[in-house]
């Protein structure tokens, strides 16, 4: 693993041509369920569709999203994983996965990754005074570029462990993509040791809410597929699960009581699991 020139490295260029406005975009979308201001009006509609359909519902479980990412992310740490690839990342938020590895280990590497132009105009802001982080624009779906991109092979040593995190990001690919298979295909590049944290949509607890609500996104640029607790369990085949297993996202190892979730349904499952 070579060492980087630079503390920080970013596409910041890459693709602002390219922000289409009029367009509804997950991660824009996802911005304003947290209260965030990089959205447009596209993007709030949207939303709002999706909002009314949980009856409030995904804002919660948006937040408790975020919250389960950093306490997946210092668990980790905890564990002596010290090196993350953050796939599908969204625009990004501070605290951030670099921010919570920090709070455990010194000098954590991080590989954020996400395929929206707007993610690279807002990442240069965040990552520009932090070390030892990089965002890439790549697609999920292409492994191959993400794995191998110069900027991962100068922050991720792959003979030590690493953690992949897949946060409310895989309920974008359809079944004909075949999620599972790309998942397995980035922990085939990781050792022993590795960690894969992953939350995702489920239609479980209301399905005709979660239908409904998938319909904001039937306009957007991705649209979203919602998955069973099967479902997503699949995603760790091969792995140990970490206890509790596949939990709702604010019941994995909550830093203290778990509050009700408004609209009265929980959203996402997630899980940790680790390669044997």
């Amino acid at each position: 693993m070579s060492d980087m020139s630079d503390d920080s490295t970013t596409d910041r260029d890459a693709g602002r041509e390219e922000i289409d406005t009029t367009l509804a975009h997950s991660a824009r979308m996802y911005d304003y369920y947290l209260g965030g201001k990089d959205n447009y009006q596209a993007d709030r509609d949207a939303a709002e569709k999706m909002i009314e359909a949980t009856r409030g519902g995904v804002r919660f479980g948006a937040r408790q999203n975020r919250a389960f990412l950093l306490r997946a992310v210092r668990y980790l740490a905890a564990q002596g994983v010290t090196q993350f690839l953050d796939i599908g990342t969204g625009i990004p938020t501070s605290p951030n996965t670099h921010d919570a590895a920090r709070e455990v280990v010194k000098d954590p590497h991080v590989v954020y990754v996400d395929n929206d132009p707007i993610v690279f105009v807002h990442s240069s802001a965040l990552l520009g005074a932090e070390g030892r982080t990089a965002a890439l624009r790549a697609d999920l779906r292409e492994p191959a570029t993400v794995l191998e991109h110069p900027r991962t092979r100068d922050l991720i040593d792959f003979g030590k462990p690493v953690g992949v995190l897949f946060i409310a990001v895989l309920q974008f690919l359809e079944d004909a993509d075949d999620p599972w298979a790309h998942v397995a295909t980035y922990l085939d590049a990781v050792p022993s040791g590795s960690h894969l944290a992953l939350t995702h949509f489920t239609h479980d607890f209301n399905p005709v809410g979660a239908a409904q609500g998938g319909k904001a996104y039937d306009k957007a640029s991705a649209r979203m597929s919602a998955r069973g607790r099967a479902e997503v369990g699949r995603f760790f085949t091969g792995l140990d699960l970490v206890d509790p297993g596949v939990v709702q996202a604010s019941r994995w190892r909550p830093d203290g009581p778990v509050a009700d979730v408004p609209g009265g349904h929980p959203w996402m499952w997630a899980a940790v699991g680790r390669k044997p």
